[in-house]
Order: C-alpha cells, then sequence, then structure tokens
C-alpha cells in the first residue's frame, strides 16, 4: 500500500492520506472546498464554487497519482441539501464531460468544516 501526498491540495483534517494506491487501485479521499494556497475554507462559497474547489483539490491528488480522469470508476458526493444536487451536478458533468463513471450521491447530515460537499472518488491504474 502507497500513500499518495501533494501540497497542491489541501493537508488532510484528519489521520488519513490524501489518497492511496493498494495494487491497481487508487481511493481518493474525500475533497472538501479548502483552497490549499490559503488554506480557507470556503464554507460562505455557493455550493457550484465549492464543488468546483472539491474536484479541483480531487484533480491536484489525481495528478500526484499520475491518474487521469478516464481511470476514475466511481465517484461519491455528499451534500448537507438535495437541493444543491443540480447545482454540483452540473460542476461535475463539466469536470468529467463524456466520461460517466458510476456515482453515488447522497445526503447527509453535516460535513467537515461546515462545507455543504464533499467528493471522493475510486480509480484504476
Amino acid at each position: 500500500m502507497e500513500s499518495i501526498f501533494t501540497k497542491d491540495a489541501p493537508y488532510p483534517v484528519g489521520a488519513y492520506s490524501q489518497a492511496v494506491r493498494a495494487g491497481d487501485t487508487v481511493y481518493f479521499s474525500g475533497q472538501i472546498a479548502i483552497d490549499p494556497k490559503s488554506n480557507k475554507v470556503m464554507t460562505d462559497a455557493p455550493v457550484a464554487v465549492q464543488a468546483e474547489q472539491c474536484l479541483r483539490n480531487l484533480k491536484a491528488v489525481m495528478d500526484a497519482a499520475s491518474i487521469k480522469k478516464e481511470q476514475i470508476v466511481k465517484v461519491s458526493i455528499f451534500l448537507t441539501k438535495m437541493d444543491d444536487f443540480a447545482a454540483v451536478n452540473e460542476v461535475y458533468e463539466s469536470f468529467f464531460g463524456d466520461h460517466k463513471p458510476a456515482r453515488a450521491c447522497v445526503a447527509v447530515y453535516q460535513l467537515p468544516k461546515l462545507v455543504n460537499v464533499e467528493i471522493e472518488a475510486i480509480a484504476v491504474d
């Protein structure tokens, strides 16, 4: 098992890796809307802006793991309000384009740092 870390994504807020490679599979931890340069949590930003930052953070960890979007096989999205689904889905579609990994989207009571969206992924290497 190999832990993956990049300074181009937020430092983990708990005892976990940004991603882990286990054999031919890479598991990406959930990314929230934290700007890795300023370490600012984007709690007050619109959910679409938060989702864009989540995906920028995910992409930074993907780059560190040498993973392309087309290698992502599963994405999980966590929202604090299902009313935000359409806005987040629009950002998600823009990020993934024609690639359509399996996906789950669930509403949860609360997310770390009181953000409104978290996105995690699994890829094959």
